[in-house]
């Protein structure tokens, strides 16, 4: 069943049917806006006991619930400057070693690293990623996982398959086919990539500085010097998807304590500077 699922993926129109449910998760005719929320809270048990709306009610349509925003004093940052903090909400799907300009899929698969960020991938021979899965009731805005300054984008049109352990394993080099921003930063250890991909029911991916708006209609680079602390707010998902994080050779140690499906929580300890 999990294989006829993600070959299910190849044959839906993605984009026109992730655009039709953007249209109506903006909304913000109070009908519309109130069942989305209510039936979504239901299904996925979502509490508001971190946010920093604490109602329902507090929100004016489905995507500002789902964008929610944390209580300023719910995720405080580590204590050690050189401790590397979770970028977001969600599940490590894989971490490990970048081999040979390769990362790890699912199953034996492996995807170029050069394939999936392009000219900013160098740098990252032998070092580290992480890939996180945020799940519909993750909290939904990414941070930067350490202090640095943004030099350059590349945004990447793109298929919206699904993200998750099915379609990891079945859907080959999912990363490379959708659609994705990729964020490079330059640290005080090196280079250090963060990278959004889309999904299926993606409304958009958003940052907070200016770009190209989601859906990419084409390969767009941009050049940009912009200073960030550790745990500022880099972006937001309108539904779930991932996020891949690169940290060159030598430079940092996972937790030994991150295993594939660990549950991990933006701002907690996700590894140590070397």
């Amino acid at each position: 069943m999990s294989k006829y699922f993600a070959s299910l993926q190849k044959l839906l129109p993605q984009h026109l049917l992730s655009r039709v449910v953007g249209q109506l998760a903006q909304s913000e005719n109070p009908r519309v806006s109130a069942t989305f929320i209510e039936q979504f809270a239901r299904i996925y048990d979502i509490s508001l006991a971190e946010a920093e709306r604490k109602k329902f009610s507090d929100y004016s349509s489905f995507n500002d619930f789902f964008t929610r925003s944390l209580d300023p004093a719910a995720r405080p940052m580590p204590d050690a400057i050189n401790e590397l903090a979770s970028p977001v909400d969600g599940c490590v799907s894989q971490l490990g070693a970048i081999t040979e300009e390769q990362l790890f899929q699912a199953k034996g698969q492996r995807y170029s690293l050069r394939g999936l960020a392009g000219s900013a991938s160098h740098g990252f021979e032998g070092g580290d990623f992480c890939t996180i899965y945020l799940a519909p009731s993750d909290y939904h805005r990414i941070h930067l996982p350490y202090a640095g300054t943004l030099t350059e984008t590349i945004a990447y049109p793109g298929a919206l398959f699904s993200v998750n352990a099915v379609t990891e394993e079945y859907i080959e080099g999912l990363f490379l086919r959708n659609e994705r921003l990729v964020c490079r930063f330059e640290t005080s250890f090196g280079p250090m990539l963060v990278i959004l991909v889309g999904a299926l029911i993606v409304a958009s991916i958003e940052t907070v500085w200016p770009g190209p708006l989601s859906p990419y209609q084409s390969i767009q680079t941009n050049q940009h010097s912009l200073a960030l602390e550790r745990g500022a707010e880099i972006g937001r998902f309108l539904l779930g998807s991932t996020v891949i994080c690169c940290f060159p050779k030598g430079a940092v140690e996972l937790k030994k304590t991150l295993t594939v499906g660990s549950r991990v929580r933006m701002g907690e300890v996700m590894g140590d500077l070397l």
